[in-house]
């Protein structure tokens, strides 16, 4: 039901229309839909969803939010799959005002392309794009999960990636909104370019990128994690080597989980790797792999570009219920994407207002579309797919590939695997099947909605001295389950790992029978896809986030927290 606004809420929603203009605030339960709803997990109500188009309107619209004790929700692309950047449920203590950061793209370039300050609804792949001619790629080129994520989404949840050199995402640079314990909302520039400081005028200066290469401090603070190459090739480690719940990687904006209005961030950028190549292993013995994967991370001058893993389950998963999702980003590109889910919300959310048709309505179209599009699979892909369970797709430079080659000859002129050259486009089709399977448990549910309960989805990081890395399940919880995909970032040992449960199964019961097997294998979860409503954030996360919110007014019950305003402990 939609919410009933009281006097001094309709007055508020007045105020927000005449900020960002009356077409940018929504209220309709059909209009809000997509914003309200996860890509994967979490739903609630709001008061209203604010879509401001400029830096100024959204520092007023936060403003105006805080002076009116609401709950402020800071949303960009909606991709994450822990319900971090929506409501979860209405057991709130003030009405929400979720604010879409869509429509504030833009990204400036300094230092010659050596790095970027982001607006907050830069896409990946609009950065992408925009340091391509410049021979320079950002931190991550792809969503390895959620194709079409934002770079801020990315920086604020510490979110992963599949290239292993350059760790998760993260600065210590950006300007950002801080409500302090009076419950005032100050602006806080870090950074590292002098713009000023009347609040207005340093947020328009940044919007147009009024600034020179004279205003930065070049030396001001890191732009990445730049230790991380050292900290993946050390495979003896007994702790992973990246995870959200990990203190070393948070810093204000990065690692935030929306408990700060971030305006913009500052990043490095990286050379592009010109001529990469990409080697396809297939082994039905997990030890191969994890002996193929100490030697890439430790016996090389050099480390790999990726590495990414998938099993056989994930392979058919993903070739039959993300064909689509294939298709259209390799016809199409992934600048279609966010275009492309935005009329599927779209379309759901209009569905949603006839209660006799059935859920999920795109979903179901697409994959009786699908069957009419041609296999997307290289041959040699699918001939690995019947004779081997484990697949590995491993990306190196030019300069590394000879000596990877002679490597993978020699290692497998003895194991019992085997391993491919690809030619470009196998490659590229490689790793966009590794990708398209992300979205292929959700098609699965909503197709297969009657013998399937729900989702589980982990993304878990193994100790880096895990060798016995495969899950085996007990069989009272295989019992519980239709399929199972694994797949993930194999040389950082992060691991998607999603479960389709059969219906009539609780699956957060499902899901809390996993976790002490997980515990007991010292692994952390999530890796990089942040606590968000799924999850209980451990005490040291928790005191992070009072930290950067004291009045929880920005993303409350995040970690599964309370939702209380100040941080008042829930009733038990």
């Amino acid at each position: 039901m939609a919410h009933v606004q009281s006097q001094p809420d309709h007055a508020l929603v007045s105020g927000l229309k005449a900020i960002v203009g009356k077409e940018h605030v929504l209220s309709g339960d059909a209009d809000t839909y997509q914003f309200r709803h996860g890509f994967r997990f979490g739903s609630g109500q709001v008061l209203a969803v604010v879509r401001p188009g400029t830096l100024i309107e959204l520092w007023r619209v936060a403003q105006a939010a805080v002076q009116a004790d609401k709950i402020i929700i800071m949303q960009a692309a909606n991709t994450g799959l822990t319900g971090g950047s929506t409501p979860d449920g209405d057991n709130y203590d003030r009405e929400i005002v979720l604010i879409s950061t869509l429509r504030l793209t833009g990204i400036h370039l300094i230092g010659e392309g050596r790095q970027v300050v982001c607006l907050p609804g830069s896409t990946l792949y609009e950065l992408e794009n925009k340091l391509a001619p410049l021979g320079r790629e950002p931190h991550s080129v792809i969503g390895s999960s959620c194709i079409g994520a934002s770079v801020l989404g990315g920086v604020s949840n510490n979110s992963g990636g599949a290239l292993v050199q350059r760790g998760p995402a993260y600065t210590e640079m950006a300007i950002f909104g801080q409500v302090g314990e009076d419950g005032q909302l100050r602006l806080v520039n870090h950074l590292g370019i002098n713009l000023g400081d009347d609040p207005e005028a340093v947020l328009t200066r940044v919007q147009n990128g009024d600034f020179s290469d004279a205003d930065v401090t070049w030396d001001a603070a890191r732009g990445h994690d730049d230790r991380y190459i050292q900290h993946v090739r050390d495979v003896d480690a007994d702790t992973p080597a990246r995870y959200n719940a990990d203190p070393a990687r948070w810093h204000e904006a990065a690692g935030c989980a929306g408990k700060l209005v971030v305006f913009a961030v500052r990043l490095d950028t990286f050379p592009a790797e010109k001529r990469s190549h990409v080697f396809y292993i297939g082994t039905n013995d997990t030890q191969e792999l994890e002996d193929l994967r100490r030697h890439l991370l430790t016996g090389f001058d050099e480390l790999p570009v990726a590495g990414e893993y998938m099993h056989r389950d994930a392979f058919d998963i993903a070739e039959k219920y993300g064909k689509d999702t294939f298709a259209v980003i390799r016809y199409l590109g992934t600048g279609f994407l966010p275009r492309f889910f935005a009329w599927k919300l779209h379309f759901d959310g209009f569905v949603k207002k006839f209660r006799f048709l059935p859920d999920s309505p795109s979903d179901r179209f697409l994959q009786f579309a699908s069957k009419f599009l041609p296999g997307q699979l290289p041959k040699r892909m699918l001939e690995y797919r019947n004779r081997f369970e484990h697949h590995l797709m491993l990306k190196v430079s030019e300069k590394l590939m000879p000596a990877v080659r002679v490597y993978l000859q020699e290692y497998f002129s003895k194991a019992s695997g085997s391993f491919f050259e690809c030619t470009t486009d196998e490659g590229k089709r490689a790793f966009l099947h590794r990708f398209a399977a992300a979205g292929a448990a959700v098609r699965y549910r909503a197709v297969h909605h009657r013998e399937a309960e729900n989702i589980v989805a982990l993304d878990v990081a193994l100790r880096r001295n895990d060798q016995d890395w495969f899950e085996k399940l007990p069989a009272e919880i295989e019992e519980k389950l239709i399929v199972k995909l694994y797949y993930g970032h194999f040389l950082c040992h992060v691991m998607h790992q999603d479960y389709v449960v059969k219906k009539g199964y609780d699956v957060m019961a499902v899901e809390h029978s996993m976790l002490p097997g997980l515990d007991a294998r010292g692994a952390r979860y999530p890796a990089e896809h942040n606590v968000g409503h799924l999850y209980q954030a451990p005490d040291e996360m928790l005191a992070h986030y009072r930290t950067l919110d004291p009045c929880n007014c920005l993303n409350p019950g995040i970690g599964q927290a309370t939702k209380k305003r100040k941080w008042v402990a829930e009733s038990v």
